[in-house]
């Protein structure tokens, strides 16, 4: 939003495991209870967020084609004319538009290797746990 980046639908939905990680963290630091089982979960959070990325990126690449999921707006059942017609005015981001690199990089490439490191480093504490049973 700060540099007027407007993200797709993929890109919204790639931020959900982060935020349900940042919430699993949480409560093993408040409660430090079943702490094994957290950090599972967050192995598998982030796995799915990796298969999302890895989605996204077939998608940039044109090995996978758009699913609907890349045009869906939010829609509420009591949607007026109005709203539909300023809704289908507006210019949907597409998920295979790259709008924003860093050093070469779209934000997916970027989020992939970020899954990658997360998977590794959680299996390595999850396997510690093993080890200290």
């Amino acid at each position: 939003h700060v540099l007027g980046h407007r993200p797709c639908n993929l890109c919204l939905i790639e931020r959900i495991p982060y935020i349900l990680g940042v919430i699993l963290i949480f409560i093993i630091f408040f409660f430090k209870k079943n702490e094994k089982f957290i950090v599972l979960l967050l192995i598998l959070t982030f796995i799915f967020s990796f298969a999302i990325s890895l989605y996204h990126y077939g998608i940039e690449r044109d090995i996978f084609e758009e699913s609907a999921l890349c045009g869906l707006k939010n829609f509420d059942e009591d949607i007026t004319k109005e709203d539909l017609l300023k809704q289908l005015s507006e210019k949907i981001v597409s998920c295979k538009d790259v709008t924003f690199r860093i050093f070469g990089l779209s934000l997916t490439t970027i989020n992939i290797v970020i899954n990658l490191v997360f998977i590794i480093t959680l299996n390595k504490i999850y396997i510690k746990y093993e080890k200290n049973k």
